[in-house]
């Protein structure tokens, strides 16, 4: 996706990704059900998935508040460059993560003002910029942000470290010279050992000593574990700053900007902007929320700083629309610098349509120049120099439009699907229901369109890839619409759809094609 390529040159197309299992964390077992509620079990189903800018730590964040940590071990456990590597004549290792650390995030909560339950479930994670060893985040539920520092095992200088002095039983404490065999008594070379106090055994008051002798037939000898104490330190989870009392409204999106000083938080009406060393003020800069609320007709949906302009940033809305606002304009960014939206013809509006509009989440590209929206239905890709309308629609649900009625009925059409990009730009993904998720290639002519099941066979249930029709482009990029399957009452595989298992959360690496997603509480990787 990079704007110097000649759009149509559809003979460099990258070749179809051939995706293979990696790795599971937390799989349930066969016939294990989580339910959604009265069971403990469902506070373990992942909420938020994060790789950091380096792709070696992932955080995953779950309704039960807290935050676990992996980090990557195939890296470390190979020396020289990873080009280097793919050089020689020994084939490269899948990516490897191991389990880090854990820590309690956020706890359930009671407004008593407002009497409303505050849930611990985390919304977002967002990794911030890594200092002295150290790993940053920010987590949040629907009203209180929190800043965690967690600590790499080396760094044992630093003020926040806590050793953990770690018992461990090592060896039994028997010595094979004086273990006792059939009746046999200990051994004479012990007869003149000095006990504990200096002194020596005492045998005139029939005292035990070292050389005592056991009757015959002996008895079972006595054997104490020896416990030893550990120096190792265990990476811990600091809270540094508690960014709270600033939302009225649930915290639907957090992101850290290129400047590594800041963040924004957007709730349905409104977005703030927060010093990362200052937790009790913030900013104000887009507020939607009219002087009548009768009068409002849209929110806020989801916010994002562009990944390397510290002033730009991007929200979408409930109406399909995404704005890019310029933080230099104004302190309170009113006006947006563009809009973008795909308008509807008339003919095709119903009831649902505003519905399916409404986009659950954004992503910028990694250079900046192309955002990646994910409404119900669709996956849109637009480019911020073309506001007419997206460069590429890329049809995920196209065959539950027939079903929209029954999917209204039971809230199944307010799901919020994340989508994601991949590092390199030319591929974007997805999550779908029947714990599916999809992978479409975005460079001109591409047809790539691959769907996957987060299970340890991935492409066990793959069928062909459906054809691309095209639509008459509005400016020099093409505009393209992909379809999948469109027949009622089945999935994109052809397999009756199951509303209740749905893959809500993905996150594609930022350097390689590897993908981590969430199916309930177990997290799936693929690679590449």
């Amino acid at each position: 996706m990079n704007g110097a390529d000649e759009v149509g040159a559809s003979s460099d197309l990258p070749p179809p990704l051939d995706w293979r299992f990696s790795q599971v964390f937390g799989e349930r077992s066969a016939g294990e059900e989580v339910q959604e509620a009265g069971v403990s079990s469902a506070v373990d189903i992942i909420s938020a998935i994060e790789f950091d800018k380096s792709g070696d730590h992932l955080a995953t964040g779950d309704r039960g508040g807290r935050v676990v940590l992996f980090e990557r071990t195939d890296s470390k456990n190979t020396s020289g460059a990873r080009r280097d590597l793919e050089g020689t004549d020994y084939p490269l290792r899948h990516p490897e993560f191991r389990y880090k650390t854990e820590f309690q995030s956020h706890e359930p909560e009671f407004d008593y003002l407002k009497s409303l339950e505050i849930e611990e479930k985390i919304n977002k994670i967002r990794w911030s910029q890594t200092a002295n060893g150290a790993l940053f985040l920010l987590s949040t539920n629907d009203k209180t942000i929190k800043f965690w520092k967690s600590l790499e095992q080396s760094d044992q200088m630093d003020r926040y470290v806590q050793e953990k002095k770690i018992k461990k039983i090592c060896d039994i404490n028997t010595d094979s010279s004086r273990s006792l065999g059939n009746g046999s008594g200990a051994s004479s070379s012990n007869s003149n050992s000095c006990l504990t106090n200096g002194g020596f055994p005492d045998k005139v008051n029939n005292y035990p000593s070292n050389d005592y002798s056991f009757p015959p037939g002996g008895i079972p000898s006595l054997q104490l574990p020896a416990v030893t104490t550990s120096h190792e330190t265990s990476p811990v989870a600091r809270c540094r700053r508690v960014y709270t009392h600033a939302h009225d409204y649930h915290i639907n999106s957090i992101s850290n900007n290129s400047d590594g000083e800041t963040f924004i938080s957007a709730d349905d009406l409104r977005i703030n902007l927060w010093n990362l060393e200052i937790s009790n003020q913030s900013f104000n800069i887009v507020d939607v929320k009219p002087a009548n609320m009768e009068d409002l007709t849209e929110v806020i949906t989801s916010a994002e700083f562009h990944p390397t302009h510290c002033n730009t940033l991007a929200y979408s809305s409930s109406k399909g629309s995404i704005r890019l606002i310029d933080l230099r304009q104004s302190a309170l960014c009113d006006s947006h610098s563009k809009l973008f939206e795909d308008t509807e013809t008339p003919t095709s509006r119903s009831f649902f349509t505003e519905i399916i509009a409404s986009i659950s989440d954004i992503k910028f590209a990694k250079e900046g120049r192309y955002i990646l929206s994910r409404d119900y239905m669709t996956l849109k890709l637009w480019d911020i120099n073309m506001d007419s309308g997206p460069v590429s629609t890329f049809q995920v649900h196209e065959y539950l439009r027939p079903k929209l009625c029954d999917l209204y009925e039971n809230d199944s059409i307010f799901d919020k699907f994340e989508c994601c990009l991949s590092g390199d730009g030319l591929r974007v993904a997805t999550g779908s229901y029947s714990n599916l998720f999809r992978v479409f290639g975005v460079s001109p002519g591409s047809t790539e369109t691959t769907t996957l099941e987060a299970s340890k066979n991935p492409m066990r249930r793959q069928v062909t890839t459906p054809a691309r029709t095209s639509r008459p482009s509005l400016s020099s990029i093409t505009r393209a619409v992909r379809r999948g399957a469109e027949s009622s009452g089945v999935d994109g595989n052809g397999n009756s759809f199951d509303h209740t298992t749905k893959l809500l959360h993905l996150a594609w690496h930022p350097t390689e094609n590897s993908i981590a997603c969430a199916a309930a509480n177990s997290l799936y990787m693929y690679y590449a």
